[in-house]
């Protein structure tokens, strides 16, 4: 069985290798250029979400070929001076598999954690390695979660790890498999809209990281005119090839709260973080058991 080894780091403990493997996972699985990225790449180099976040842009690009962001770009970008930024990984045998990077700030007294990169290599994917990073990226004191990804994936692993517990009901019996893609897939439906609706804006607004504090929000929820189907999206003029196909297979389960994805788009999803109860201690008139065992391997 493979072994899966997962590692947090303070944003200042993080080394310019482990910089160079994070750099290589991004450019070998993030994404590549889609059409509409040939006309307008001189525009959205100079002012979109490519400038703002380092991402390597040539005069002239290949459609098709994947989008670079090199190490110096990550730190400078990811990792900034006098922010409270955070790293995770998991290997696989050894193997760099997936990658978080995530900044905080106060908004409103509350912690806000905002997910500014989800890369999980293509071999590894669908195995809840995203959902397992996000997880050991959260901190007990988070108090709001946020995230702009074209990727449904990512936005329905930060939803799982990070927004309200949720059951599907169980309406095939006879198919396991299915039921426990639905639960998978479940927390984002418990998404509240009107949270982002309400928040969004003075959360961004208060971000250290350029992009976010500058997205230009679009879709219904912010904008009651807006029939392009769009909901919750932010224009980033990032003109990733979407692969929607994740997206897809979600709608064919479950309401997809967040809306249609246009080019140069990017789902926009803000939850408050949930709490794990505390447990409470069982009265019993018994005498407590103090030894302990331990299961075996």
């Amino acid at each position: 069985m493979a072994q899966q080894s997962y590692q947090k780091f303070d944003g200042s403990a993080v080394t310019e290798s482990i910089l160079q493997e994070s750099s290589q996972l991004f450019n070998e699985n993030y994404g590549v250029w889609s059409e509409q990225a040939a006309g307008l790449i001189g525009k959205f180099a100079r002012a979109g979400k490519l400038a703002l976040t380092g991402i390597v842009c040539l005069p002239k690009i290949t459609i098709g070929s994947h989008i670079r962001l090199s190490k110096g770009k990550l730190r400078a970008e990811y990792l900034p001076d006098d922010t409270t930024c955070s790293y995770v990984r998991v290997t696989v045998d050894g193997r760099l598999a997936g990658n978080a990077f995530a900044c905080r700030w106060t908004y409103d007294n509350k912690t806000v954690c905002w997910i500014t990169q989800l890369v999980v290599h293509q071999e590894y994917r669908e195995r809840g390695i995203a959902q397992i990073l996000l997880l050991n990226l959260k901190n007990a004191d988070d108090d709001i979660c946020g995230i702009m990804s074209s990727h449904p994936a990512a936005c329905m692993a930060a939803a799982k790890a990070f927004g309200s517990k949720c059951i599907v009901n169980t309406y095939h019996s006879l198919n396991p498999k299915l039921n426990k893609k639905l639960n998978n897939l479940g927390h984002i439906i418990t998404i509240k809209l009107e949270f982002i609706k309400d928040h969004a804006e003075e959360i961004m607004k208060a971000s250290p990281i350029n992009y976010v504090r500058d997205a230009n929000f679009r879709g219904s929820l912010f904008n009651p005119e807006d029939a392009s189907g769009l909901v919750s999206s932010v224009d980033t003029s990032f003109w990733v090839d979407h692969t929607l196909e994740a997206l897809v297979r979600a709608r064919e389960l479950l309401d997809w709260p967040l809306g249609e994805l246009h080019r140069g788009h990017e789902f926009l999803l803000i939850t408050e973080v949930r709490r794990r109860p505390r447990s409470r201690p069982q009265l019993t008139s018994k005498p407590k058991d103090t030894s302990s065992t331990q299961d075996s391997a």
